[in-house]
């Protein structure tokens, strides 16, 4: 029952986010053309829209207009599909495949998927500022942009990445908390907190979604390392084994260790959420799915 609610949720909510996404990226025309090609190629390529999805979740708890957690949560996932274009770069990842089909980079050139991912960067940021035509108030939009600079920042995003690509293969196990916590983890907390902004809600509750949407990140990458270590391009949509010369939680706890680790975050995180009683079921299910997901 609950993996049938939660399967006619996220097929609802991401066709609603596709033609959002659609609605927001710049159209193809110009001389501008070949830039606005690549972040299109970037965004509109089948993504699970689990953030911005997790977005709308939240701010549905506390009774928020869809338009305004469908343009926030928008917002989100450009940030989100930019940092993946600079995390395949040569430079970073090397990535071949993303989503199924060739890295940006790859598809387009290398300057023209960094210029198109700060194009996204951009776009997500004008974004934020299109709420205050649909009944949100200008402190709150204030609120959300500053929470998206932290969570991409050097407190977030880009030091999560500096200290990935600086770490050697054997590290202890908080730098590889320490990474994720950054680049993965600070994301999902902007995503749930915008539904937060969003729809007023108090301190308790604030604290309450914070800390369900913490382990689930987290968890999340664990469920990454897994798939990287166990599964296959075909099945993915990605390159795999890209992690072999690094510290993993794979490499760290063993296959059976990092499942067993995912539980117990993923236990923790739905634990949170018993205030919100029904309210917070389909973040229980999304919070389940994190475990069972196979791309």
């Amino acid at each position: 029952m609950a993996r049938r609610r939660l399967g006619t949720y996220l097929h609802a909510k991401r066709a609603l986010l596709e033609r959002e996404l659609d609605r927001i990226l710049p159209p193809m025309e110009g001389r501008t053309e070949k830039v606005q090609s690549a972040m299109r190629y970037g965004v509109l390529n089948g993504g699970k829209r689990l953030r911005p999805i997790l977005t709308l979740a939240v701010a549905e708890i506390f009774g928020v207009d869809e338009r305004q957690a469908l343009v926030s949560g928008c917002a989100i996932e450009l940030v989100h599909c930019a940092s993946l274009i600079l995390d395949d770069l040569p430079s970073m990842d090397d990535a071949q495949l993303r989503r199924g089909r060739k890295a940006c980079h790859r598809e387009f050139d290398e300057s023209t998927a960094i210029l198109a991912s700060f194009g996204l960067l951009n776009r997500a940021f004008q974004v934020l500022q299109e709420l205050k035509g649909k009944g949100v108030s200008q402190k709150a939009i204030r609120e959300l942009t500053l929470l998206l600079t932290a969570a991409i920042g050097t407190d977030g995003l880009i030091g999560g990445q500096i200290i990935d690509l600086e770490s050697e293969k054997s590290m202890d196990y908080a730098t590889l908390e320490f990474i994720h916590s950054h680049k993965t983890i600070a994301l999902f907390l902007a995503s749930a907190e915008f539904g937060c902004v969003l729809g007023r809600a108090g301190g308790r509750d604030r604290a309450a979604i914070l800390q369900y949407a913490k382990p689930l990140g987290l968890a999340f990458q664990i469920q990454d390392d897994l798939l990287d270590a166990l599964s296959t391009p075909e099945k993915i949509g990605k390159d795999v084994n890209r992690d072999v010369e690094k510290t993993t939680f794979v490499s760290f706890c063993g296959i059976e260790g990092a499942r067993q680790l995912n539980r117990e975050l993923i236990q923790s995180s739905i634990a949170s959420l018993a205030p919100f009683g029904k309210r917070g079921a389909i973040l229980e299910d999304i919070g389940r799915f994190s475990l069972s997901r196979r791309s």
